[in-house]
């Protein structure tokens, strides 16, 4: 079996197949927790983005939520329509920059986003307490080292 193509003895060995499942795993317990909401995981960090931006005054436009939350364009443009046909964002033209649209929660968006992150922070409290806080922060590091040498395309 010399023969594979696989730089790994074992699928285990591999950082980027082990990252794919537990990404995963995390992923189908978010979504299942989101449905209930008749929100997709994408819309509740859209919309968690969005706070986290107001809080900050930091600008609120379609490029900054892409650029942000590193999810890709199609997917927030289709995410925030149906955010707007939900009622709980609002696009309206940009003070400065004509060519972009400012995005903000309503305020049954700020009151969803209320809701959701206490059940989506206990669902991560739940998933990473089986590593000690020690290992949280050095996992914290090293994804934010990662999340830091990646290109945004």
């Amino acid at each position: 079996m010399s023969n594979l193509p696989f730089g790994f003895d074992r699928p285990e060995d591999s950082p980027g197949f082990l990252l794919w499942q537990i990404t995963m795993i995390w992923q189908r317990q978010i979504k299942r927790a989101l449905e209930q909401y008749n929100v997709s995981h994408a819309q509740f960090v859209i919309m968690a983005t969005l706070m986290w931006f107001e809080a900050h005054h930091y600008d609120t436009t379609q490029v900054s939520i892409v650029h942000w939350s590193k999810l890709d364009k199609m997917t927030v443009s289709k995410s925030l329509k149906k955010l707007a046909q939900m009622d709980l964002v609002k696009r309206t033209e940009h003070e400065v920059d004509t060519r972009a649209k400012s995005v903000s929660l309503t305020e049954k968006g700020k009151d969803m986003v209320r809701t959701l992150v206490p059940i989506v922070e206990r669902i991560d409290s739940t998933f990473f307490s089986k590593v000690s806080d020690r290992e949280q922060k050095g996992l914290i590091q090293i994804l934010a080292q990662l999340t830091a040498g990646a290109a945004d395309e």
